[in-house]
């Protein structure tokens, strides 16, 4: 029998795992750091975009011409314009200028057609993932396809299953805290179920925006860290996921970004530094002889323009 040709699509998962040297304290427990940024977009939104696409797929909700709706604010985009590209699904993508330049383009490339709704200011806030919500579902009634709709897609938490397997596979299952920022909560949700399923003690921390921490009960608010922070409590957000939250700052998330650069040379976006901070608190409440585990989400290449702008503002003060 001919094997099939793989496509890029076969590049999904089987990502690297690295230890921190130099952001982290000599007291702290070993941070380990999943490198994400190897999938084809840079992001691990790769995973579960495959994950929704194929489960239509097999059950039917998605048949051979048909089409794609979501709304993202552009590494979900990226990715789903990447699997429907391969797959031949048109895609339309409702977002918004609160998001990357670089996502945005991106999704463009790949062939999205793009619905932007306008931002207060470019910050993220509740009334604009709503608003995208809402534009999303009158698009897919409207062309009749099928809406991914991933606040509430049950079907990606098997993809994070599966990272969790590589976690543990990786680490020789020597893990003793895992680290991840909430956006729609699935893969924290599906990481540490399976993480938990291994270890029963295993310790687990939700990162959310210090500027919108709804799900430690403070208020809804405006904040610049893509890709997480929704402004309200997520439909797959469970409080027993995790033994406790975080807060991180957008300056804070931004300013290890940076770090991570000039110090690991890891080029990640912001809720990637979001996801250390957390880790690095996590790390010395542990101590020396334990070991984290945190995700780099994505590459900092989706951020040039506002990593840029960050650096000549700093310069001119």
């Amino acid at each position: 029998m001919t094997a099939q040709p793989c496509t890029i699509l076969d590049r999904i998962g089987n990502t690297s795992i690295i230890a921190l040297r130099h952001v982290v304290p000599s007291s702290g427990a070993r941070i380990l750091l999943k490198l994400e940024n190897e999938n084809p977009t840079g992001s691990m939104k790769d995973r579960m975009a495959l994950a929704m696409i194929e489960a239509a797929e097999d059950d039917g909700r998605l048949k051979p011409g048909g089409s794609v709706v979501e709304y993202t604010g552009g590494s979900t985009g990226v990715s789903l314009a990447l699997v429907c590209a391969v797959k031949g699904y048109p895609l339309d993508v409702v977002t918004s200028d609160a998001f990357s330049r670089e996502k945005l383009d991106h999704m463009r490339l790949l062939g999205a057609t793009l619905h932007i709704v306008e931002s207060d200011s470019g910050r993220m806030t509740e009334k604009l993932t709503k608003d995208m919500i809402e534009q999303a579902r009158i698009f897919a009634e409207a062309k009749g396809s099928f809406w991914t709709d991933q606040m509430k897609n049950r079907d990606q938490l098997a993809a994070y299953h599966c990272m969790a397997d590589e976690i543990r596979e990786q680490t020789g299952g020597r893990i003793d805290g895992f680290v991840q920022s909430v956006g729609t909560a699935a893969s924290l949700r599906g990481i540490a179920e399976r993480l938990r399923h291994y270890r029963g003690d295993i310790r687990i921390v939700a990162v959310e925006p210090a500027e919108s921490a709804v799900l430690s009960g403070g208020p809804s608010g405006a904040h610049k860290i893509d890709g997480i922070g929704a402004g309200y409590v997520v439909p797959l957000w469970q409080e027993t996921i995790a033994d406790g939250i975080e807060r991180v700052s957008t300056e804070d998330a931004m300013g290890m970004a940076f770090r991570l650069a000039r110090e690991e040379g890891l080029f990640a976006g912001t809720s990637t530094g979001a996801n250390v901070n957390a880790a690095l608190r996590l790390a010395e409440k542990l101590g020396p002889d334990a070991t984290v585990v945190t995700i780099m989400c994505d590459t900092g290449m989706k951020y040039l323009k506002t990593f840029g702008a960050r650096l000549e503002a700093g310069a001119r003060s």
